[in-house]
């Protein structure tokens, strides 16, 4: 009879689970609190479906950390996790599109008809008349070696890893972590001196828009490769065994790069003759 119910595959069957319908359920809650919001009901509205999300992503999470440490995470399910995270990579690379499209189609109107509306949104101009942009090589540049030498951290942490040097392990996470917050700070930084808005203006709105959500992914990945700092302390890593930390490098390279097409695009070809903030 045991035998009828061994498992004779490298598949993991995963167990019933809540967390599909607690998410659907966040996810909803948060949608309507987020459109009271947009028509002038208070912030905190948002504030009972964010906290649902938070618990699930937490809760389902910590379900898969413990999959992974009992050794449920076969080389099968290993290899279809990075399938898994190399789309999950090309949906974001789609979403980052959206915002340089957004961003490009502002600037580089053609026909008579855009060129029309144009000079409406932008006086003829970009950026628009009135604009004061940032100095692409003070903060914008400082914060492109730091995402720069983050990306180096990462990987010298990922070559301690798989030579099975935790110490090596550690002190790269550590290091990107911490350049990761300061990157972080450094934008809040540029932000509040902002001479310019999100609204009023398509180009303070493309410009936040591309760069904010970008600066979203970056605490978004600092989080996953803090998490992992506290597994990689913890032992939970090894050689054979690190998909966790692999899919936090492979999202961390992908905000390196796409920082580099926003420093190149928005920061330097963006105020391309405009007035610099503090120039």
């Amino acid at each position: 009879m045991a035998d009828a119910h061994a498992k004779h595959h490298d598949y993991h069957l995963v167990d019933p689970s809540p967390w599909p319908f607690v998410a659907s359920v966040g996810a909803f809650v948060l949608a309507v609190g987020a459109v009271l919001y947009m028509h002038g009901d208070p912030l905190w509205y948002m504030a009972p479906g964010f906290a649902i999300v938070i618990y699930t992503m937490i809760g389902w999470w910590s379900d898969v950390v413990r999959e992974a440490n009992h050794g449920f995470h076969t080389p099968v399910v290993q290899l279809h996790l990075r399938y898994g995270m190399l789309l999950f990579i090309a949906s974001e690379v789609m979403f980052f599109v959206a915002w340089f499209w957004a961003f490009f189609d502002a600037s580089l109107f053609s026909g008579e008809v855009k060129q029309a509306a144009r000079t409406a949104f932008t006086g003829g101009h970009w950026p628009p008349q009135g604009i004061e942009a940032f100095d692409p090589w003070h903060i914008p540049l400082l914060n492109t070696l730091i995402l720069l030498t983050s990306g180096t951290t990462v990987t010298w942490a990922h070559h301690a890893l798989l030579h099975d040097d935790r110490k090596g392990l550690i002190q790269g996470l550590v290091l990107t972590v911490v350049l990761g917050l300061i990157f972080t700070s450094l934008q809040a930084f540029e932000y509040y001196h902002a001479e310019f808005s999100f609204a009023g203006n398509i180009y303070g709105a493309t410009f936040f828009m591309a760069t904010g959500f970008h600066g979203f992914h970056v605490i978004v990945g600092t989080i996953f490769l803090a998490v992992c700092l506290g597994r990689a302390i913890n032992g939970q890593f090894t050689s054979k065994q690190h998909f966790g930390f692999e899919a936090a490098a492979w999202y961390w390279h992908f905000v390196d790069v796409v920082w580099l097409f926003l420093f190149a695009s928005i920061y330097i070809w963006g105020s391309h003759g405009a007035v610099v903030h503090g120039g």
